[in-house]
């Protein structure tokens, strides 16, 4: 199963993170399926794949409690048909 995670970078006390696609036995920091965003939580700023990201959602990849947020916000959800929105839900 494939999930939509964070990947940590950056440096001490000064984390960025990469948004990925990751198989979901795979660690926090290993090796991911492709890179479809990435999250900046001290300036708060994102930049997101969109196209790549609904494919992964389209195909059953499940966002992680904190990417559903930043997907939320980013109004990603809303280009989803209705049928594909309750199964990420």
């Amino acid at each position: 199963m494939v999930k939509l995670r964070l990947k940590r970078c950056g440096k001490k006390q000064r984390a960025v993170y990469r948004i990925v696609a990751i198989d979901v036995r795979s660690r926090r920091g290993g090796r991911y399926l492709r890179k479809v965003g990435f999250y900046d939580p001290i300036k708060n700023q994102t930049y997101l794949n969109i196209p790549v990201i609904l494919y992964f959602l389209e195909q059953g990849a499940q966002p992680t409690g904190t990417v559903q947020d930043i997907l939320k916000r980013a109004g990603v959800f809303l280009e989803l048909s209705p049928t594909q929105q309750t199964k990420v839900n």
